[in-house]
């Protein structure tokens, strides 16, 4: 297997391309009130394309760079019963590393992705997506994410806020979705589920479809 480049695996708002490559390139995302600082490396992805994750996806937390309310994680538990839609992308190691820092707002990350490989995920720091996952192999490369040390039954969950919403809605239409499918992904996702009606989802994602 080549580990010189992953298959960086999103399943929040880096779905959506032009969002993802604020962290290769440097800019603000519609809908944040931060500016990603880039990659050393700021080389577009090689590849991308859609991929499904056999964890339950869920939203959590107070309050971030999108507003008041949750954003994306996923559990711990792995289950072909989940399927959780995702994006990947064919990047160098080093820009994972680099992202990944982002993600976690510290300036630079330290994680062995053979050790990854090997025992299934690490953890690593202590930021809000610092345990990183490995998802298998594709075309010759490992695929991998981040998400919480905590486990979806730990975190107090919380719909997400409407700027973050739509920007994952934005990437599930690229990826091939259709607005009714999405409200319902949307509908039954913990943190989403008993909180947001789908008459409310559709008012806030389907102009982008």
């Amino acid at each position: 297997m080549d580990t010189s480049y992953v298959w960086y695996v999103s399943y929040g708002s880096n779905l959506m391309e032009h969002r993802f490559l604020c962290y290769i390139l440097g800019d603000q995302p519609e809908g944040s009130s931060q500016k990603e600082r880039g990659c050393r490396n700021p080389a577009m992805p090689l590849k991308n394309g859609k991929a499904v994750l056999p964890f339950p996806l869920y939203f959590a937390r107070e309050r971030t760079k999108w507003g008041e309310g949750g954003v994306a994680f996923i559990g711990h538990e792995k289950n072909e019963k989940y399927k959780t839609y995702g994006r990947k992308y064919l990047v160098t190691v080093e820009q994972f590393l680099d992202v990944t820092a982002q993600e976690n707002s510290c300036d630079e990350i330290e994680a062995d992705l053979e050790e990854v490989i090997e025992k299934g995920y690490i953890h690593f720091g202590s930021g809000w997506y610092s345990r990183m996952v490995y998802l298998g192999e594709e075309e010759g490369y490992p695929m991998v994410t981040f998400t919480c040390n905590l486990d979806l039954h730990e975190q107090n969950l919380n719909p997400p806020p409407a700027t973050y919403l739509t920007t994952i809605a934005k990437g599930l239409s690229q990826i091939g979705l259709t607005c009714d499918e999405a409200v319902k992904y949307f509908a039954e996702t913990p943190g989403i589920s008993g909180r947001m009606k789908e008459d409310e989802i559709e008012s806030i994602i389907c102009s982008h479809f």
